[in-house]
C-alpha cells in the first residue's frame, strides 16, 4: 500500500526539471523528492518519439523501484510526445508538463504571442491540438531553442554562444507585436533574466512550474497521498547519469545533500 511519505519521482532529459522541482517543493516542503537527470541522453527535443518512449519508460522504472507515489514528467517534450503512453503503462498518477499556451492565449490584448520551445514539443499533437483550438485570430510566433538545452546542460548559460542563440532566436519573435512569451521548455526558466534583458519587461515571460505544483498538490490531495508529517525529517535525492557538476551548480542556493551520479 502506498504511504503518504513515500517521495514525490521527477525526471528530466537533465537539469532543466530541477525548475519544476523548485515550485513543486515551495509549495510542498513536507514532501520527500527523487529527480532523475538523464544528461546522458539529453536533450529529448531532437531524438524520435520512439526514443523519448523509451527514456521515459526507462526513468519510470526507476522511480518506480524507489517506491515513489506520483511521477511528474519534467520535460515539455517527453510530456507532449509519451505522457498518453505511460498513463496507459502504469498504475501511479503522471503529471506532465505542457507549455503554458492556453493561458495565454486567453489574455493576450495584442493577438501576438510568442513561445520558445523545442522542436519535437512545437511538432508534438498535443501542443498542435492546444494551440489549435484556441488560437482563433491569434497569431502564434513559435521558435524552436535549438541549442539551448545543451549549453545548460553544458553549465554554459554566461556564454557569449548563449547570448547569440538568445539574441538571435528571440529577435525573430519580437519582430511582431507579441504581449506574451511562453517558455516551452522546463530548462528555459534558467535563461529569464538574460530573456528580459532582451526583450524588455513589456513583453510577460510565462512558464509552466506553478500550475505543475498545484496541479501535483490536487492529484495528491484527491488521491489521500499528501505528506502530512511535518516531524520527520525530509529528504531530496537527486541522481545524474552523466555528471553532476552542473546539479551542484544550479542548486547551490537550496539545502541539497545528496546528488549523486548513478547509471539508469
Amino acid at each position: 500500500m502506498m504511504k503518504t511519505t513515500n517521495p514525490i519521482g521527477i525526471f528530466d532529459s537533465g537539469v532543466g526539471g530541477t525548475t519544476i522541482w523548485r515550485d513543486v517543493n515551495e509549495l510542498l516542503p513536507f514532501e520527500n523528492t527523487i529527480y532523475l537527470a538523464d544528461n546522458k541522453n539529453a536533450p529529448y527535443g531532437r531524438k524520435s518519439v520512439e526514443e523519448i518512449i523509451e527514456r521515459s519508460i526507462i526513468n519510470t522504472e526507476y522511480l518506480l523501484q524507489q517506491n515513489v507515489k506520483l511521477i511528474i514528467v519534467a520535460c515539455n517534450t517527453a510530456t507532449t510526445n509519451v505522457i498518453k503512453v505511460l498513463r496507459e503503462k502504469y498504475d501511479i498518477p503522471f503529471i506532465g508538463i505542457e507549455p503554458a499556451i492556453k493561458p495565454v492565449l486567453l489574455n493576450t490584448k495584442t493577438n501576438h504571442v510568442g513561445i520558445l520551445a523545442t522542436e519535437s514539443t512545437l511538432k508534438s499533437e498535443m501542443y498542435l491540438n492546444t494551440s489549435s483550438r484556441y488560437n482563433e485570430n491569434i497569431e502564434i510566433h513559435a521558435q524552436a531553442g535549438n541549442g539551448l538545452v545543451q549549453l545548460i546542460e553544458q553549465g554554459k548559460i554566461d556564454s557569449e554562444e548563449m547570448q547569440f542563440l538568445l539574441k538571435d532566436y528571440l529577435g525573430k519573435i519580437t519582430k511582431f507585436p507579441v504581449d506574451y512569451l511562453v517558455l516551452g521548455c522546463t530548462h528555459y526558466p534558467y535563461l529569464k533574466n538574460k530573456i528580459e534583458n532582451i526583450i524588455g519587461s513589456n513583453i510577460k515571460i510565462v512558464d509552466s512550474g506553478k500550475a505543475v505544483a498545484k496541479q501535483t498538490y490536487h492529484v495528491l490531495k484527491q488521491k489521500s497521498l499528501l505528506n502530512e508529517n511535518k516531524t520527520e525529517i525530509k529528504f531530496h535525492d537527486f541522481y545524474s547519469n552523466l555528471n553532476t557538476d552542473t546539479l551542484e551548480n544550479l542548486l547551490s542556493d537550496v539545502l541539497v545533500k545528496n546528488i549523486e551520479l548513478r547509471s539508469f
